[in-house]
């Protein structure tokens, strides 16, 4: 240990300076320093898991809109083709195999859609390994769907993707 004034050599436990006369600082224990440490990163670990769980919660209400939506979308379609709205607007001559085709093509896609954010949604509130992966494929995915499925893309990118967010996510 140093003075803090002269730069004097100080035996343990000396509590003032023998050349300057000055007080000795008292030593930091660096167990203390330990425990700050570990406690700043106990905080910073639980912070990042609560963003986690509202960003699973996020994909979930995700998952569920689009199901909504595209329940909406899939009997527009059909009415519109089918001759529903008739006689106010005609329906385009179109094949008679298109419209079917068309129709579980379209199924098949909001099904995928809205099985891949629910499992998105599921794991990253599970924080398990897959359950990154698959949020960050949905997120790619869902960057094409305007406003909603860009601005969760865009956050679960963020919110995932980097060295920091990788090792925060794989901490308990």
């Amino acid at each position: 240990m140093f003075c803090s004034g002269c730069g004097h050599v100080l035996d343990p436990g000396q509590a003032f300076c023998p050349q300057c006369n000055r007080a000795a600082a008292p030593p930091v224990a660096p167990v203390a320093a330990a425990v700050e440490y570990q406690r700043a990163a106990d905080y910073q670990r639980a912070g990042y898991a609560s963003r986690v769980r509202v960003l699973g919660i996020l994909w979930l209400v995700y998952a569920g809109f689009s199901l909504v939506k595209g329940f909406v979308g899939i009997a527009f379609a059909h009415a519109f083709f089918s001759g529903g709205f008739a006689p106010w607007i005609q329906a385009p001559a179109m094949p008679q195999w298109l419209f079917p085709a068309a129709l579980h093509f379209l199924w098949l896609a909001i099904v995928v859609r809205v099985v891949l954010a629910a499992v998105a949604g599921w794991g990253l509130m599970e924080r398990t390994e897959w359950g990154r992966i698959v949020a960050i494929v949905a997120a790619i995915l869902s960057l094409f769907h305007l406003p909603l499925g860009t601005a969760l893309g865009i956050g679960t990118l963020i919110m995932l993707l980097g060295a920091r967010n990788w090792s925060l996510y794989e901490q308990p």
